[in-house]
Formats: C-alpha cells, sequence, structure tokens
C-alpha cells in the first residue's frame, strides 16, 4: 500500500481478499488503482513465486493498466511468470500456441479481423464477408447479412461454396481468429486427461488470474473462466453488468449475473464508491440502470463530490436530432469553462451523434474517398477524445487500400503480420499522413480531395490512377470538417468505453427513446431496449461534472420524473 493511497473499506477488502471474488463495480469506482494495490499486496508475499494474471478485453484497458503498474512501481521486472494481456492473447499463448491446432499443417497464425474476408464467386457478385456464414458449416446466415441487403435470384449457394473453401484452406494454414480460438479451446477442455494436465500446468505458473472488464465476456469465456476455477486457479471478475452493450464480443449480461450467483456470498464483493462523477451525475447513472441491476445507488466519493450542477435535459422537437443540441450542449460547458475538446457529444450511432453537432455522416460503403476523409476525422478527433490507437489502425487500413496494396479491409491483418509490420513502425508515417491531411480554414472539399491525391497518390500498387481511386463524392464536404478548439467531438458510445470527460451530452432518439424509459421503468424487459438502456447508462457515466442528456420533446418531462431522485432536480432546457 503506498502512503498517498487510501481505500475505501470495499476496495480493501477485495485488495486483501484471499479467495475468489465476484466484483461488481460502480463506474469511477477506482478499480484499476484497487487491481494494482491488489497486485502489490501479492507479489510482496515473496513465498509465493508464482505470477499473476490480469486479463481485460481491449488493448487501451490492458495498456491502461500496465501504465498503472509501472508508475505505482508495481510492475515486475522481468514480467514472467505474471502475464498482463487480453483474454484472447491469454487463450492464443497458453491453449493453442504450444499444442497447435488438430487438422492443421502448419503452425497456428492469429488472424483477428478473419471474419472481415470478403466471399464472393465471381467478380461482379455481390461480395459478402465470412461474418456472414457458419464457420463450421459454410452455410449463409441471413440473419448476420441483414445490413447487406443481400438477395441472388439463384439462392447464397456460390457463396457458400466459396466460404466452405476459404473456411477449409484457412484451416489447413493455421490462419485462426478468436472464433476459431473458442472452438479449438472447447475442444481440448473436453478432453478430461488434457484438461486436468493442462490446468496443473497453469496452477504452477498462477497463484491469481484477475479478469477485468467481464462483463465483456461472452458464454463460452465464461466457460473457460469457470474451468480455470475448478482446475484450483483463484479467479477474480471485475465488471459492471449494465455495461454490456453492442453484444461486444457477443457478452451477455444475463449469463453474467447467473455466473455471479455460483460464487458464494462471502465471495461477491461490491465497489460503488464513485471518483468520478459528481452527486447529480451519480442519482442519475443509478437511474439509467434497469430496476432488476439498479442495486446499491452510487455514492460521489472524489474530487466533485461538492459539484451541484444539476443534470440538464435538453428537449427537442421534431423526429430528426438537430444541431441545436450541440450548440445548447456547447454553452452550458463554456459556462462552466470546459473546452469544447472535454465536451463530446455521444449517441448509440455515429449519425446520430453527428447530427447533433451538425455534422451529418453519410454512409461511405466501399467509396475510398469518403473512407479516407472520415479515417482522417476520427484521427483527428480522437487525439481531443481518445482512441488514438483505433484511429490510427482505421487510418492506415484505409490508406493501405488506396494505395492498392490490400483489396479489402478484411486483408489488414493478414498483411500487416506478413510483412513484419506488426510492430508499429508504420505508424509515424501514418501520423503524418493525418496531419497532413487536416482541413485547413476554409477549404474546399475538391481542394482537401487534391491534396489528398497528390499525397498518397505516388506509391500506387496496379495500373489505376489516383483519380480513379479517390473519386470526387458530393458527400464528401458532409464528412470534411475543420478541426478547431471550438469544434464539440462527436462519437458514437462504444468509442468512449472506459474514458471519462468533464461533460458528456447524451442523445436519446426519437425512436430509442420510448423504449429506454420503459425499460428504466420497470413496464418493458424487450432485449432490444434493454441494449439502448446500457449505451445511454454507459454514455453518462463518463461525466465528471456535467450531464446533459437530450431527448424528444414529448419524452422529456417522463425522463426528469424518473431522476429527480434524492434531492437531485434535473432541469429541462427547450431547445
Amino acid at each position: 500500500m503506498t502512503s498517498a493511497y487510501t481505500p475505501t473499506n470495499e476496495q480493501e477488502a477485495i485488495i486483501e481478499h484471499d479467495g475468489h471474488a465476484f466484483v461488481r463495480a460502480c463506474p469511477g469506482a477506482g478499480k484499476t488503482r484497487t487491481m494494482v494495490e491488489r497486485a502489490r499486496h501479492m507479489l510482496s508475499a515473496t513465498t509465493d513465486r508464482r505470477g499473476v494474471a490480469f486479463l481485460s478485453f481491449t488493448n487501451a484497458a490492458v495498456e491502461e493498466l500496465e501504465g498503472r503498474l509501472r508508475t505505482f512501481g508495481v510492475l515486475p521486472s522481468p514480467l514472467f511468470p505474471s502475464f498482463i494481456g487480453t483474454f484472447d492473447r491469454f487463450l492464443w499463448q497458453f491453449f493453442i500456441t504450444p499444442f497447435g491446432v488438430d487438422g492443421c499443417s502448419h503452425p497456428p497464425r492469429l488472424v483477428p479481423d478473419k471474419s472481415e474476408w470478403e466471399i464472393k464467386p465471381f467478380d461482379t457478385a455481390q461480395a459478402l464477408k465470412l461474418k456472414h456464414f457458419d464457420r463450421s458449416t459454410g452455410a449463409f446466415v441471413p440473419a448476420k447479412a441483414v445490413d447487406t441487403g443481400f438477395y441472388s435470384k439463384t439462392g447464397p449457394g456460390a457463396w457458400e461454396t466459396v466460404a466452405r473453401n476459404t473456411i477449409a484452406r484457412a484451416r489447413d494454414r493455421g490462419h485462426l481468429d478468436f472464433e476459431d480460438v473458442r472452438d479449438c479451446v472447447a475442444g481440448r477442455l473436453a478432453d478430461s486427461a488434457f484438461a486436468l494436465r493442462l490446468g496443473a500446468a497453469l496452477n504452477g505458473r498462477f497463484r491469481e488470474i484477475v479478469v477485468d472488464e467481464a462483463q465483456d465476456c461472452n458464454p463460452a469465456d465464461l466457460e473457460i473462466i469457470d474451468w480455470l476455477r475448478k482446475a484450483g486457479i483463484r479467479v477474480k471478475v471485475v465488471c459492471d453488468p449494465n455495461q454490456a452493450i453492442y453484444a461486444f464480443r457477443g457478452g451477455l449480461t444475463d449469463e453474467l449475473i447467473k455466473f455471479e450467483a455460483t460464487f458464494g456470498g462471502n465471495d461477491r464483493l461490491p465497489m460503488s464508491g464513485n471518483f468520478r462523477s459528481s452527486p447529480a451525475i451519480c442519482a442519475a447513472i443509478s437511474q439509467l440502470r434497469p430496476p432488476a441491476t439498479r442495486g446499491v445507488r452510487d455514492q460521489a466519493v472524489g474530487r466533485f463530490r461538492t459539484e451541484t450542477t444539476p443534470i440538464h435535459i435538453l428537449s427537442y422537437g421534431g423526429t430528426g436530432v438537430p444541431a441545436s443540441i450541440g450548440a445548447c450542449f456547447q454553452t452550458l460547458a463554456g459556462s462552466m469553462d470546459i473546452p469544447p475538446a472535454q465536451a463530446p457529444v455521444l449517441a448509440a450511432t455515429w449519425s446520430s451523434a453527428g447530427n447533433a453537432v451538425g455534422r451529418a455522416m453519410p454512409d461511405a460503403g466501399n467509396d475510398k474517398t469518403l473512407l479516407l476523409a472520415e479515417a482522417v476525422m476520427g484521427f483527428h478527433f480522437a487525439f481531443a477524445a481518445g482512441n488514438r490507437r483505433e484511429a490510427l489502425t482505421r487510418l492506415h487500413r484505409v490508406v493501405l487500400q488506396i494505395r492498392g496494396v490490400i483489396a479489402n479491409a478484411g486483408h489488414y491483418t493478414s498483411h500487416v503480420t506478413a510483412n513484419g509490420a506488426d510492430d508499429g513502425k508504420w505508424r509515424p508515417e501514418i501520423i503524418a499522413v493525418g496531419q497532413a491531411l487536416r482541413v485547413g480554414p476554409g477549404e474546399s472539399a475538391d481542394a482537401w480531395l487534391k491534396r489528398a491525391r497528390d499525397l498518397i497518390g505516388t506509391t500506387l500498387v496496379g495500373s489505376s490512377t489516383i483519380g480513379q481511386r479517390l473519386r470526387s463524392n458530393g458527400k464528401l464536404d458532409s464528412v470534411l470538417v475543420e478541426v478547431s478548439p471550438t469544434a464539440l467531438p462527436a462519437k458514437a458510445i462504444h468509442a468512449v468505453k472506459g474514458l471519462e470527460f468533464p461533460a458528456v451530452c447524451v442523445v436519446l432518439t426519437a425512436r430509442t427513446a420510448g423504449g429506454i424509459l420503459d425499460v428504466l421503468s420497470g413496464a418493458s424487459t424487450d432485449p432490444d431496449a434493454v441494449e439502448e438502456a446500457r449505451k445511454i447508462y454507459v454514455a453518462a457515466s463518463r461525466a465528471e461534472r456535467l450531464l446533459a442528456i437530450a431527448a424528444p420533446k414529448s419524452r422529456a418531462a417522463a425522463l426528469k420524473a424518473h431522476l429527480d431522485v434524492d434531492g437531485h432536480a434535473a432541469e429541462i432546457l427547450a431547445i
């Protein structure tokens, strides 16, 4: 324990708990620091030389934890026998790499974007992706391809043949993604003799495995975690079940809650102190959980515990999302001296968020000009509001597509791995591209496009010209925006998971607001509406001092009535 750190009673209980644990943490609960101190507590016990594994589900979360461990002097050097990485990487390193893959004639190679591989039986056929097909049979799954508008008079048979051949060829070559990994792991754990040996080996290396952000587990992950527990390895699961959104990696809240019930009462530990948000925001985000999982109301215990700013409901008319939302929110943030770059507008979709700040986002489809413009805009706004790694990767992928180095987005990881570019040496060049394509003051779309062609068109693969690859597009104007200190970031909610901001505006659309309120009142358990409600909860819980919720005028009063708790009265502003 460091002298600068005084844990709460709940944090202390987790730090010193030496058994299995299921930790339910509210937003802003300080769980990263608590895990750091748990690591310090364990690693100080030199009688046990085994390591500790810290697992999460995104590279950003892993990097944050690793950085904090290093900052507080807890990161072991050398790291072995401990392990820090994503859950997927843990499975790859300990369940796949040492043993290979049955029926495969090559060493296994990880291809994370395998599901994005293009499937089409002939050049002029509509392109589908491997994710639209059942991985074991190659059968087309219409429910997975609803957004493609796929139709063929003769049916999907020709595409299924290509999919089956692609799946078989990839397996023979050892090209696996994490869906394949889980299938392999499930098969291995079904072999009791193998599972017993592997469990003993892992138990010999790790004294404890901590799984953070476990709301992003899917059912297969939970089965693996349960197996680790039964193998005798101490397991701690840390999560907020209400933050399982967009079925990220197949994450499902109901399964997680059932899994919680398999832990003993003394092993279910809460973290209800919120170090991030003000009292009004804590009360609001507690109310934004469905009644069945609302639990103990979050308490503001951090530096903004005396902040008195109320929740603002921005009431708008009409069925569309108006740009007046962003203008009103920017005024509110400005009155509190919060710069626009730290006051994002968040919505369930990128298009709704863009509309709220007056930046309509057209569907880029496969248009390379729009894809490049979106990637450049994402690059600049990412450096104002997180997601830097993802933005750089996206821009790199688009540049490679334009140059003709890769045929489509699904080939990106294979190219990077095959060319030894997975060490990040490409980043300086792509950062330079992003910076060079910043929209200048008053610059027209045509002028920007000419600069983009001149910059990228010098290193092309293939015979087509840069003009044929980056074509003029009438929608380009609506994508490009001058990045300035007065521009509000507009983000889809999934892009800000794990981040925090002084001010946040959350947009409820006319299409979803009614269903969300029904879920919050307990009148509905419709799965789609529950999912939409969770998104709003995740977005609102990013706010530190100022939270505004934009809602249709017809729903504003009901939303206020729901949020008015513990003496915290929300204010409605008509816009």
